[in-house]
C-alpha cells in the first residue's frame, strides 16, 4: 500500500510537473515569439525611422531640385528675353536691309535706265560719228574732187583767159558748174560761197572786163589761198573729228567702265541678295529654336508644376507616416510594456519551476532510490525466501523504478532547456557528429549502425543542447531500426535562403543551415508527423520499445531555442527523415 500510495504520489507529481513544464513551455514559446515580435517591431521601427530619413533627405533633395528648376526656369526666362531682344533687333535688321534692298533695287533700276540712257546716248553718239565720219568722206572727196576742180579750174582759167574772148559760153558753163561747187560749199564754208560767189563775180566781170583779168588772176591767186585756208580748215575740223572720235572712244570705255561697275553692282546686290536670304533663313530657324525652346520651358514649367504636386503629396503621405510611426512607436512602447509584464511573470515562473525541478531532482528521486536499494538487497539477500511469483512482482518493482528514474531524468531534461543560459557560438557539427558517435559507441556497435556524415556546414548554436539533439535522434534512428538490418543513419547540411524554403515561420531575407538527419527504420505514418513532438507521445507499446516519450519533445525544444523549426517526415518499414533549419548566423 505504501508503495501504491507514493507511485500515485509520484504519478500526480509528474503529471503535475508535466503541466508546469507544458505551461512553462507556452510562456517560453510566447516570451520567445514576444521576443521575435519585439526584434521585428524594432526591425520595422529602424526600417521606417531609415524610411523617414530617407524621406526627409530626398524631400532635401526635391526642395534642392526645385530652387534649381526655378533658377533654370529664371535662367531660361532672361534667356527668353534676351532671344526676343534678338528677335527683335534681327527683325529691325531684317527691316533695315529690305529697306536697304529696295533701296539697292531702285538704285540698280536708276543705273539700269542710266545704262540704257548712256547706251542709247552712245549709239547716238556712234549715229553721229558714223555721219561725221561720212560727212568727212564726202568733204575729204569733195574736197579731193574741188582741188581737182580747183586744178582744173585753173587750167581752164588760164585756158579761159586765153582763150576767154573765143569761149564766153564754156566760162559760163564753168562759171555756172562754179556757182554750184559754190553753192555746195555754202554748207561747208560760208566763206567758200562768198568767194564762189566773188568768183561768180569775178568770171561775170571777166565777161564784161577782159582787161581785168590780171586783177582777177590776183584774185584767183588770192582764192586760191583762201582754199589753203580753207583746207587747213578742214584739216582742223579732221583734227576736231579725231579729238571727237578720241573723246567718243573715252566716252565708250567710261561706258564699259560702268556696264563693268554696274555688273560688279549686280554681283554684289546678288550677293547681298543672297545674304539677306541667308539671314532670312537664320531668322527663320532661330524663330522656329525660339518656338522650339519655349515649348521646351513651357513643358519644364509643367514638369515644374507635376514635380510641385508630387512633392505636395509626398510631403503629405511622409506626414501620414510619420503620424503612422509616432502611432507605432506608441503601440510598440504599449507592447514592450506589456512584454516586460509577460517576462516578469515569466521569471517568476521560472523561479517556481526551480524550485520545483529541485524538488524533482531532490524529494521524488530520494523516494524512487529507496525503492531501488531496498529492491536490491531483497533480490540479492532474500531471494531465496521468495517464491517465483515475489520474485517476478520484485522484478516488475525494479524495471518500474527504473523507468520512473529515466522518466524523472528526461523530465528535469527537458525543463531545464527553457531555463539554462542560452549562449550561442559558431560551432563545427562535425565535431558534435563526432563526439556523439562516442558517447553512443556501445549501442552503435551492438547494431552494427552506420552513421555517415561528411562536410556540415558551420551553424551558430547552443553547443551542449545541440549535442543533446543529434544524441536523441541518432539514439532514436539506432532505437527503432528494423530487425535484421542495420541501421544507416545519413547526416548532410546546406546553408540556403530563406526566401526559396516557402515557409511562414521561416523569414525570407535570412539565411539558414538545413540540416537533414535520414534513417532506414521502421519509420512512422505521416499523420503522426506533429504528433511524435508532443510530450509522453509514443507510437509503440513500451513492450516492443523502451522510452518514455520525450526524447523528440526534447529535439523541438532545442530546435526552438535556435529560432528554427523541425519537419518529420516518415514512411513504415522505409525510414524517417528529420529537416532541422536554425540561423546560419
Amino acid at each position: 500500500m505504501d508503495i501504491n500510495s507514493d507511485s500515485h504520489d509520484l504519478i500526480s507529481a509528474v503529471r503535475e510537473l508535466v503541466f508546469q513544464n507544458e505551461e512553462k513551455g507556452k510562456r517560453a514559446a510566447e516570451l520567445v515569439i514576444a521576443n521575435e515580435e519585439l526584434i521585428f517591431q524594432n526591425g520595422e521601427k529602424g526600417k521606417r525611422a531609415a524610411e523617414l530619413v530617407i524621406a526627409n533627405e530626398e524631400l532635401l533633395f526635391q526642395n534642392e531640385e526645385k530652387g534649381k528648376r526655378a533658377a533654370e526656369l529664371v535662367i531660361a526666362n532672361e534667356e527668353l528675353v534676351f532671344q526676343n531682344k534678338e528677335k527683335g533687333k534681327r527683325a529691325s535688321e531684317l527691316v533695315i536691309a529690305n529697306a536697304e534692298l529696295v533701296f539697292q533695287n531702285e538704285e540698280k533700276g536708276k543705273r539700269a535706265s542710266e545704262l540704257v540712257i548712256a547706251n542709247a546716248e552712245l549709239i547716238f553718239q556712234n549715229e553721229e560719228k558714223g555721219k561725221r565720219a561720212s560727212e568727212l568722206v564726202i568733204a575729204n572727196k569733195e574736197l579731193v574732187f574741188q582741188n581737182k576742180e580747183k586744178g582744173k579750174r585753173a587750167s581752164e582759167l588760164v585756158i579761159a583767159n586765153a582763150e576767154l574772148v573765143f569761149q564766153n559760153e564754156e566760162k559760163g558753163k564753168r562759171a555756172s558748174e562754179l556757182v554750184i561747187a559754190n553753192e555746195e560749199l555754202v554748207f561747208q564754208n560760208v566763206e567758200k560761197g562768198k568767194r564762189a560767189s566773188e568768183l561768180v563775180i569775178a568770171n561775170e566781170e571777166l565777161l564784161y572786163q577782159n582787161e581785168e583779168k590780171g586783177k582777177r588772176a590776183s584774185e584767183l591767186v588770192i582764192a586760191n589761198e583762201e582754199l589753203v585756208f580753207q583746207n587747213e580748215e578742214k584739216g582742223k575740223r579732221a583734227s576736231e573729228l579725231v579729238i571727237a572720235n578720241e573723246e567718243l572712244t573715252f566716252q565708250n570705255e567710261e561706258k564699259e567702265k560702268r556696264a563693268t561697275e554696274l555688273a560688279i553692282a549686280y554681283r554684289e546686290l546678288a550677293f547681298q541678295n543672297k545674304e539677306k536670304e541667308k539671314r532670312a533663313s537664320e531668322l527663320i530657324v532661330a524663330n522656329e529654336e525660339l518656338i522650339f525652346q519655349n515649348e521646351e520651358k513651357g513643358k519644364r514649367a509643367a514638369e515644374l508644376i507635376i514635380a510641385n504636386e508630387e512633392l505636395i503629396f509626398q510631403n503629405e503621405e511622409k506626414g501620414k507616416r510619420a503620424a503612422e510611426l509616432i502611432i507605432a512607436n506608441e503601440e510598440l512602447a504599449f507592447q514592450n510594456e506589456e512584454k516586460g509584464k509577460r517576462a516578469a511573470e515569466l521569471t517568476s515562473a521560472n523561479k517556481e519551476l526551480v524550485a520545483f525541478n529541485y524538488i524533482s531532482s531532490h524529494d521524488l528521486q530520494e523516494p524512487l532510490r529507496k525503492i531501488q536499494n531496498f529492491s536490491n538487497l531483497i533480490l540479492t539477500k532474500e531471494i531465496h525466501n521468495l517464491s517465483d511469483k515475489g520474485k517476478y512482482y520484485f522484478e516488475r518493482i525494479v524495471s518500474s523504478a527504473e523507468r520512473m528514474q529515466q522518466l524523472i531524468e528526461d523530465l528535469l531534461t527537458y525543463s531545464r532547456i527553457n531555463v539554462t543560459e542560452r549562449k550561442f557560438e559558431k560551432t563545427d557539427l562535425n565535431y558534435i557528429i563526432e563526439d556523439v558517435k562516442i558517447d553512443l559507441s556501445e549501442a552503435i556497435a551492438e547494431k552494427d549502425a552506420i552513421i555517415e556524415a561528411d562536410k556540415l556546414c558551420p551553424a551558430s548554436v547552443i553547443p551542449f543542447q545541440f549535442r543533446q539533439l543529434m544524441v536523441n535522434l541518432i539514439s532514436n534512428a539506432i532505437k527503432f531500426s528494423r530487425p535484421g538490418i542495420p541501421p544507416h543513419i545519413i547526416i548532410i547540411s546546406k546553408i540556403v535562403n530563406g526566401s526559396t524554403l516557402n515557409n511562414e515561420l521561416l523569414l525570407p531575407h535570412k539565411k539558414y543551415c538545413h540540416l537533414t538527419v535520414r534513417d532506414n527504420g521502421i519509420g512512422f505514418d505521416s499523420r503522426f508527423s506533429e504528433r511524435i513532438f508532443e510530450v509522453f507521445q509514443k507510437l509503440h507499446g513500451k513492450e516492443e520499445f523502451k522510452g518514455t516519450g520525450i526524447g523528440l519533445a526534447i529535439v523541438k525544444k532545442i530546435v526552438d531555442n535556435h529560432n528554427g523549426i523541425i519537419i518529420a517526415t516518415g514512411e513504415l518499414n522505409v525510414g524517417a527523415t528529420f529537416d532541422i533549419y536554425i540561423p546560419a548566423e
